[in-house]
């Protein structure tokens, strides 16, 4: 099996990445002037090609499901307020009117001195089915890879369970993130689900697991402890 760095492809990637546009993406949210900036996966989970919506608050809350838009305010408000972490999981109604069920982590957004909280920033998981359902073949080569997986990468397969249960996502869902997190942060796939599996078992509780927002943190700075 060839070296797992951000650069590669192993099967289950390439297999992920027929699907479509990728269904993860990074936001960032400037408190002073209430400015949004999406990835093209972002934008896209709201019906936008990229390049085409200005987010600002009011827009990106419009997006929000009638029923979750009041809980999301809530929080905006309160990551305001306090600068601090969060994660949520909502609905958002995109322009064509379809539905996506997506999990929002955010942290800390500090200015250049590190000093200054000037926002919030993290990243956006759509968990919605594709409409298109996969072919035989496509089923085939992602259970393959994932046998794969499995029976070599077992620091991936337990930092994917982890994360299934912390933000109830599936196992698509949960590789996917992984993968982003790698390469947007230049990390090795491998050491950076190694590191994330150290840090959680590390995490000190008795009866009671800690909040998610400690999940979190670890999973936003994973790559700064990683092995390269």
């Amino acid at each position: 099996m060839t070296d797992d760095g951000p650069d590669e492809q192993p099967a289950v990637e390439r297999v992920l990445a027929d699907g479509g546009p990728r269904r993860v993406g990074w936001y960032r949210f400037y408190f002073a002037d209430d400015r949004w900036e999406w990835s093209p996966e972002v934008e896209r989970m709201h019906g936008y090609e990229p390049g085409t919506a200005r987010p600002t608050t009011e827009l990106v809350l419009v997006h929000k499901h009638p029923d979750d838009c009041g809980q999301v305010a809530a929080t905006l408000d309160e990551v305001r307020r306090t600068a601090t972490a969060f994660s949520t999981r909502h609905r958002i109604v995109d322009t064509h009117g379809d539905t996506h069920d997506v999990v929002v982590v955010g942290d800390r957004l500090f200015d250049e001195s590190r000093h200054t909280v000037i926002g919030s920033h993290g990243f956006y998981i759509d968990l919605t089915p594709p409409r298109a359902t996969r072919s035989r073949e496509q089923q085939n080569q992602v259970s393959e890879a994932v046998v794969e997986i499995t029976e070599a990468r077992s620091g991936i397969e337990q930092a994917k369970g982890m994360l299934m249960l912390v933000y109830r996502i599936g196992e698509d869902a949960a590789f996917e993130l992984l993968r982003w997190r790698s390469q947007e942060t230049n990390t090795r796939l491998k050491s950076l689900a190694q590191q994330l599996v150290k840090d959680f078992l590390e995490l000190d509780y008795h009866e009671q697991l800690p909040h998610r927002s400690v999940y979190d943190r670890l999973l936003l700075t994973a790559h700064l402890r990683a092995d390269c």
